[in-house]
């Protein structure tokens, strides 16, 4: 089946697709955010790192919608880690974003510096009691992970009073990280699909040519069928584009369905086009400060 919508633990309710503010081609990202608005999203992703929470938020005052009517969903980046660190990160974000509270707040990535980062385990603890006492204020709604594999899951689960609700992955047809993503539906964690259409990437023929071969069977374009294989996987797609015609077509995915045999078929898909961001190897390269 394909989520309609996805009800957190703790009973948030998302919508079965969002929308990646994320953008590196120099696009207009109020123009982007407004199209898609237009088009229908309401959850929105964003990130302090990304540098489109201001825009984010200036968009959505402007769209005369009520507040409550938006999920909004950002993140503290690795340099913004500690305790009193987090509620200074939150609080920009929330100045940028024009609002009094974020719906989701995730902590970006699990380690500061990849594998020679050995206090990870601590600093995620103090950082998640300060979101904790930050929700307890009314100043997050619900709180979540992004790029946790298992291991780093697991020590937090073990000493958090408010377990996550979300994880955000790269996840995609191809690349399906099988085992976090059972490790989050065995702890009712959400999974959540950064670069799910499969894009900005070398595709490998074996996953180009089970695309093209589900194309065909369903008569749907390759994102429709990416999407629609992740609301069928139980996981949250949050695809991004520029083209107001690619927004709406990503949302037109309610009017087919993969079967389970395909369904196996294209998750038995070797592990293949990953992004090469592994928060244990390195991290990511901010692209400029976010507080500009």
């Amino acid at each position: 089946m394909a989520y309609e919508s996805f009800t957190l633990n703790g009973g948030m309710t998302l919508p079965s697709i969002g929308f990646g503010t994320y953008d590196d081609t120099g696009a207009d990202v109020a123009a982007m955010i407004r199209n898609a608005i237009d088009a229908g999203y309401r959850f929105f992703d964003t990130a302090s790192i990304y540098q489109t929470e201001r825009a984010l938020g200036q968009v959505i005052k402007e769209s005369g919608i009520p507040r409550g009517e938006f999920i909004i969903e950002t993140k503290l980046w690795v340099d913004e880690m500690g305790y009193d660190n987090a509620r200074r990160a939150l609080e920009a974000s929330l100045q940028r974003l024009g609002t009094d509270y974020v719906d989701l707040y995730l902590i970006h990535w699990p380690r500061q510096t990849g594998a020679c980062d050995e206090d990870w385990k601590s600093l995620d603890a103090e950082t998640w009691r300060a979101m904790e006492q930050m929700q307890s204020e009314g100043m997050i709604k619900a709180l979540g992970c992004s790029n946790f594999l298992p291991h780093h899951l697991q020590p937090l689960l073990a000493n958090c009073n408010q377990p996550p609700v979300v994880n955000q992955l790269e996840l995609h047809v191809g690349y399906m990280q099988a085992e976090a993503v059972a490790c989050c539906k065995a702890n009712g964690i959400l999974p959540i699909a950064w670069g799910p259409l499969c894009r900005g990437r070398n595709i490998p023929a074996e996953v180009s040519e089970t695309l093209d071969y589900a194309v065909k069977r369903y008569g749907k374009t390759r994102q429709q069928i990416c999407i629609r294989y992740l609301m069928q996987c139980g996981i949250m797609p949050v695809p991004k584009s520029a083209s107001p015609e690619h927004m709406r077509d990503n949302l037109d995915v309610f009017d087919f369905a993969i079967s389970d045999e395909d369904i196996m078929l294209m998750s038995c898909i070797p592990q293949t086009a990953w992004m090469g961001e592994h928060p244990d190897l390195r991290i990511p390269t901010a692209k400029s400060n976010p507080n500009q």
